[in-house]
């Protein structure tokens, strides 16, 4: 059952602050979390660093390495054209 609006404004009124969205929003912290989630998703994307194949730690950081590499270089050749 979805609540009345009355109801809905009571509730939020007696949680206080915690009942509310947040008033002011940081762009730049935004901006920068949205590029370090962009940046894990692409790492995500290689099979092997999503399902975790490598079994030690040394192959799978050295697998990480390949792929952030991979995607700088491709980065790089897109800027410069």
């Amino acid at each position: 059952m979805i609540p009345e609006k009355k109801d809905q404004a009571a509730n939020q009124k007696k949680k206080g602050t915690r009942g509310r969205r947040p008033v002011s929003h940081d762009t730049g912290l935004y901006k920068e979390r949205n590029t370090v989630e962009r940046l894990i998703n692409k790492l995500k994307a290689w099979r092997g660093i999503a399902t975790r194949y490598d079994k030690t730690p040394d192959s799978y950081l050295a697998g990480l390495h390949l792929r952030a590499s991979m995607i700088w270089i491709k980065d790089l050749t897109q800027t410069t054209k």
